[in-house]
């Protein structure tokens, strides 16, 4: 087989690059005693289904993998000398007090370092013209903290100083820096990575991915995303009550997704009575043919209720708001499409004359609030754990990941050169189509 026959797509994922930094070679014995250590070559594969394995190595081509996380035999800091700091940065998410409790434990307890510190308020805790002090840690401190939601660091948005920051790193004697937040806070800790080498300082820089949206590129599950869909599920049920209980009821529920439906999609699926499911990866018209509107009215001329679930990303090109701005994330500004698709209802309906009521329900923020739930906390702990299990073998610039149910080392550049999105053809967005029948509202023409 040659080149020709493999898809363009594994070509790509074929020729990247999976290696990770490293701040040098490990020569001290790990204190970790009766545990199944990783070795350096051990490598978690892209690919998962044989078929495409072989196309690959038939060409002539590298088996893309990544690199296994866990802990390794040899280390490269010397616990007894070690200082390590943790920061938050970006919007809360369950499991952000679960993650720096996981990473205190572990450094404390399974490596004896004892020397741990709390950037506050984000990456603006790295910059000295704040004034905002280091806290420090132990696991007295961070005994309850899983019990809430937010974070006890505090965080923030925002580019700081990347010089400034690994200064105040490099003056606080910091050896090792855990960056918890999103592809924005990942992009940072890779600019900090990337100047700490030029400067040739021996510190190391450890992303642990916090994205409530599980729109993360190259890892299959982010913390938050679990407890995010178990909240949203009683908001639906609430909107199916509040459907049910009017004539041309509409339950209307917006849920966070920016750029990615899988929050949406995936409560959808959690809680059947939905009927409309509407996500940024599948663009739809609100009216004509297959447009959403005339569809929600056959709906309601048939079964008189409806309830619909929106992505805060969908329909942004029905929007005709001017030029839209960033956020201090650096992420694109959205405009409000539950807002919009309420009101677009209640024009269109009123229009033809129908008889309804639309309740509109926007549970974002009391969501992104809440404590870990489910698994959540254990998946939490164990990015905790492997993400010190990486700093302490001296691996830098890196996020730790999860694919084919493995964790991994994912190099920051990778983890951050765009974000997963829902695949339309394959099976959450079709368990969705079957779940909700909405294509036969929209074809029933």
């Amino acid at each position: 087989m040659t080149e020709p026959n493999i898809g363009a797509e594994d070509l790509e994922i074929a020729r990247l690059d999976f290696s990770i930094d490293r701040v040098g070679e490990p020569t001290l014995p790990s204190p970790l005693r009766d545990v199944p250590f990783v070795d350096d070559g051990g490598r978690v594969c892209y690919f998962h289904d044989t078929g495409r394995i072989l196309a690959l190595r038939e060409a002539g081509l590298p088996i893309p993998g990544f690199v296994q996380a866990g802990p390794r035999e040899k280390i490269y800091f010397d616990p007894k000398w070690t200082r390590a700091a943790i920061v938050t940065c970006g919007g809360l998410c369950p499991g952000l007090n679960d993650v720096i409790k996981g990473v205190v434990n572990t450094l404390w307890y399974t490596y004896g370092i004892d020397k741990i510190f709390g950037i506050r308020y984000g990456y603006r805790g790295l910059e000295p013209r704040y004034g905002l002090e280091p806290v420090v840690l132990d696991p007295d401190v961070v005994d309850t903290i899983h019990e809430d939601g937010g974070t006890i660091l505090g965080s923030s948005r925002g580019n700081q100083d990347v010089e400034s920051m690994v200064n105040t790193l490099d003056r606080l004697g910091i050896h090792v820096l855990f960056a918890i937040g999103g592809d924005g806070t990942q992009r940072g800790a890779g600019e900090i990575a990337r100047k700490v080498k030029e400067r040739g300082l021996r510190l190391v820089v450890v992303g642990i991915p916090k994205t409530i949206d599980n729109d993360l590129n190259f890892t299959e599950r982010t913390f938050g995303f679990e407890t995010a869909v178990g909240a949203s599920s009683p908001v639906i049920g609430c909107a199916h009550q509040e459907a049910k209980g009017a004539w041309n009821g509409v339950g209307l529920v917006k849920l966070m997704g920016r750029d990615s439906g899988f929050i949406a999609a995936s409560a959808t699926l959690v809680n059947s009575v939905v009927n409309f499911c509407l996500v940024p990866e599948v663009p739809f018209p609100l009216e004509g043919e297959r447009g959403f509107l005339p569809a929600l009215a056959r709906r309601l001329e048939r079964k008189h209720h409806a309830v619909v679930v929106v992505a805060e990303g969908a329909g942004q090109d029905l929007l005709t708001a001017g030029t839209r701005g960033k956020d201090a994330s650096g992420n694109l500004l959205h405009e409000d499409i539950g807002v919009f698709l309420r009101d677009e209802i209640g024009r269109y309906l009123k229009a033809r004359g129908v008889e309804h009521s639309t309740k509109y329900f926007d549970p974002s923020y009391l969501i992104r609030s809440v404590p870990a739930q489910g698994t959540d906390p254990i998946f939490c702990l164990h990015l905790a754990q492997n993400a010190v299990h990486a700093a302490l073998a001296g691996f830098s610039n890196l996020v730790v990941g999860y694919w084919h149910g493995e964790f991994t080392y994912i190099p920051i550049p990778l983890a951050i050169r765009s974000r997963r999105k829902i695949r339309p053809e394959e099976q959450l967005w079709q368990s969705v189509l079957t779940a909700t029948r909405q294509e036969n509202w929209l074809a029933d023409l």
